[in-house]
């Protein structure tokens, strides 16, 4: 008997028969098979995740029998299976759906084709005209694929990849407002980035095809594949970025100390966790490739794991400058599902050891025993997915070199509470590096209070307008942090005070200047401006607050005229290799003045800036989440980090309406230590993470469902029950702090206890007090980084 995880809804794990057409030593544990599902016909991709020679089952069941191995050969080892067993007990969902949300979409289809070898013309069957012959026409190509005659086709992806899709040109568009067609499809490029035109034909229908042939006419739109080795935060004729590192330099002896230290560790055998807690500038990239070499050194393989594309590739820049001859592979969630594939089946055959350099999905590849994990920017909340399959990166990566012995190394400046925590505990070893490398020193920082400032004078005060202008005029630059993109995060009806909302998600609609829309951050939602006004049907608007693009066109009113000013967020950088095209114009001081979110708050080595400006640090500062303190203190010291890299001394100005909050003392002189201990404390006393386990139920339903809360209230009930059984401290339920999102309603209950057993087994009472086929949707979020 088979015991076969589907990769598809409703990726449960079935029973099947091996059948009669093919060998009993056809099938292994790991290997990705097609089987049927229903009564209808339907054809399922799965992968055997146990066989058992005499299984148990009941009287007058029969078992249906597995349609055809989609590979010879397992894709996924058995250590891989053991992982994906532990991620779905840890979250409380089947191994399918693990699976499903881990492996590339080219190995989760079930369309696949045979190339069948039988002494005349080849002859390609799919697996759906399998499924309708009789047992004794299987049996042959069962025995023809016994020896070797029958050839599995490659998916189709390879043939989509040469059709990608991509913006050449952006907003705003030379386009007459008439083409609708044509702004269709390049406002769907501009939200969905590159993709390929079948995807592109899907999703807006095939008459956007003439529009999309215009489009690559008038050279706005380019069609064609990606080059081998780029991807979105890459320039597509050099997809390394500018990062290089010089054999036979000598580490400073701060650098020496924690190489040291982690080199022990990496010897030993036995699974170790470790922090490289050093400040901005310290050098810590340096010592990740000095342990990879030692790690290499032993036969093991690599992982640099990065909380962002963007820094991702400067990882795998340095990489490859350390290690040119070593096979190093990169890895990210905006490569094309081809290439991905090609890199999940070349290690998925790789015994070898090599690097791999990625963002968090990289750690899913199944690649050879891996010596060292490193995850730089450890306290990023990127690290933790909170969509679709849920997982934190952190525990995954500890779990993986678990397997094999290995060091899990975590560096940052500003480390995660809990982290830092676990270092007192003597959970995990740390080394310290609190020297700058090089000529860099600490900036020196001021808050400016702005709670007098008025709307007309534009989101920045006075003071630092006049040091932005003197640090332009002496030559310097200056990076500035406003974590929120767009022109103006609300627009109000000046003739009836409404505001802008989604009717999606009843949040505010961000208008975007360049593109001449409203345009909603959660959903996508967006609508042209100017737009009628859905209470009083008036035009008359006016924006409110500021955004990236309104500080970019202030800045260009107040700053000399010949004043270069870049900007950087998501809605600049979504061509293909525009980010690091920015990144690399600032760092050859190409442009004075660098705008950007929270992407320009790590990683990036200015040398020549001087200045560096956090226009509203209020932001984040008051949400309802109990990391919000801990988050805004380690976005701004990173931000802080960009100034004073170089010879220049540098200098970070923060404006703050509330001067008085704790965290300002610590900000100021980049004392992560003060922060724990006060922060610590905080949690201790209020009885969050680290001091208890803690977890989200979230639930929500449609907007016109008119049973949903009582189903809310029944689900309130059963957890109240079983709280006091098992002693939970059950919140709630309550409203999501965004009550509604895509046109749900939105509920939750926060979970409080010392036992993740009891948390489980009080969200499995709740899942299973909800119908199949229920339109109330239930989830389980352990330990969240986003209380929203």
């Amino acid at each position: 008997m088979l015991s076969i995880s589907l990769l598809s809804p409703p990726y449960a794990t079935l029973s099947y028969a091996a059948p009669a057409w093919l060998k009993t030593s056809v099938w292994k544990c790991g290997q990705r098979v097609v089987v049927p599902l229903g009564k209808g016909g339907m054809l399922r991709a799965g992968i055997i995740v146990s066989i058992d020679a005499e299984a148990p089952v009941k009287d007058g069941v029969v078992l249906k029998e597995c349609l055809w191995p989609a590979e010879r050969e397992p894709l996924l080892r058995p250590e891989y299976l053991a992982m994906v067993k532990q991620l779905a007990l840890r979250h409380m969902v089947t191994e399918g759906e693990v699976l499903g949300g881990l492996l590339p979409a080219g190995l989760r289809t079930s369309k696949l084709r045979l190339r069948v070898l039988d002494g005349g013309k080849p002859r390609t069957v799919s697996l759906r005209d399998i499924a309708k012959m009789s047992e004794t026409e299987r049996a042959s190509i069962g025995a023809l694929w016994t020896d070797n005659r029958v050839e599995i086709l490659d998916s189709s992806f390879d043939a989509e990849e040469q059709e990608l899709c991509s913006l050449l040109v952006d907003p705003p568009w030379p386009v007459r407002p008439s083409a609708k067609r044509q702004i269709e499809v390049l406002e769907y490029l501009q939200d969905k980035g590159m993709l390929s035109r079948t995807r592109l034909l899907q999703d807006l229908g095939s008459s956007v095809s003439s529009a999309l042939n215009t489009l690559a006419e008038r050279e706005l739109v380019r069609i064609g594949p990606r080059e081998e080795g780029t991807c979105e935060a890459c320039v597509e004729d050099e997809p390394e970025c500018s990062f290089k590192v010089d054999e036979g330099f000598t580490l400073l002896p701060e650098q020496q100390a924690a190489f040291d230290d982690f080199t022990r560790l990496l010897h030993e055998d036995a699974p170790n966790s470790a922090l490289l807690y050093g400040i901005t500038g310290s050098g810590k990239t340096v010592v990740y490739l000095e342990l990879a070499a030692e790690a290499l050194a032993q036969g093991r393989s690599v992982m640099f794991l990065a909380p962002e594309v963007a820094l991702a590739c400067k990882l795998d820049s340095a990489v490859r400058s350390r290690f040119p001859s070593q096979e190093c592979f990169f890895y990210n969630g905006y490569q094309s599902p081809a290439e991905r594939e090609r890199t999940f089946r070349t290690l998925a055959e790789r015994t070898a050891p090599c690097i791999i350099v990625g963002t968090r999905s990289a750690l899913f590849l199944p690649a050879p025993p891996l010596g060292l994990v490193v995850l730089d920017e450890e306290h990023d909340t990127s690290f933790k997915q909170d969509e679709g399959l849920v997982y934190q990166a952190k525990e995954v990566a500890y779990y993986r070199v678990q397997q094999s012995n290995g060091l899990l190394l975590l560096g940052s400046a500003t480390p995660d509470v809990k982290t830092f925590h676990a270092v007192q505990q003597q959970a995990v070893s740390m080394s310290v590096m609190k020297q700058r490398a090089g000529e860099g020193r600490l900036p020196d920082v001021t808050l400016i209070d702005i709670k007098t400032l008025k709307r007309t004078d534009g989101i920045l005060a006075l003071e630092c307008k006049q040091q932005i202008r003197d640090v332009v005029e002496r030559g310097e630059q200056v990076v500035i942090l406003l974590n929120r993109r767009g022109y103006a995060p609300l627009m109000y009806c000046l003739d009836c005070g409404h505001v802008a909302r989604c009717p999606h998600c009843e949040v505010g609609l961000t208008y975007h200047k360049e593109r001449e829309r409203l345009i909603c951050h959660y959903c996508g939602h967006s609508v042209s401006y100017p737009v009628v006004c859905s209470k009083c049907k008036g035009l008359h608007y006016l924006p409110m607050g500021e955004g990236t693009e309104k500080l970019e066109e202030h800045l260009s009113d107040i700053l000399p005229p010949d004043t270069k000013i870049l900007r950087l967020d998501r809605d600049s950088t979504r061509r293909p290799g525009k980010m690091q095209r920015i990144l690399d114009a600032f760092a050859n001081q190409e442009a004075q003045v660098l705008v950007g979110t929270q992407m320009l708050s790590k990683g990036h080595h200015f040398p020549n800036v001087t200045l560096a400006v956090v226009a509203d640090g209020d932001l984040g500062l008051n949400l309802p989440d109990y990391r919000a303190a801990e988050r805004t203190f380690q976005l701004l010291v990173q931000a802080s980090g960009r100034a004073g890299r170089g010879e220049k001394a540098g200098r970070v100005l923060i404006q703050t309406r509330d001067p008085g909050h704790y965290c300002w003392q610590f900000v100021g002189s980049a004392d992560y230590d003060g922060f724990f201990t006060e922060e610590i404390e905080r949690r201790r006393k209020r009885k969050y993470p680290p001091f208890v386990k803690l977890a989200l139920v979230r639930a929500s339903y449609p907007l016109d469902w008119n049973k949903g809360m009582e189903w809310i209230e029944s689900l309130t009930q059963v957890a109240r029950t079983l709280g006091k059984e098992h002693d939970v401290r059950v919140l709630g339920h309550t409203p999501s702090p965004l009550p509604i999102l895509r046109g749900r309603k939105r509920f939750q209950w926060t979970l409080k206890s010392d036992s993740w057993i009891s948390v489980r087994t009080l969200y499995y009472a709740m899942r299973n007090a909800v119908p199949r086929g229920s339109k109330l949707r239930i989830s389980l979020d352990i330990d969240p980084v986003n209380m929203l």
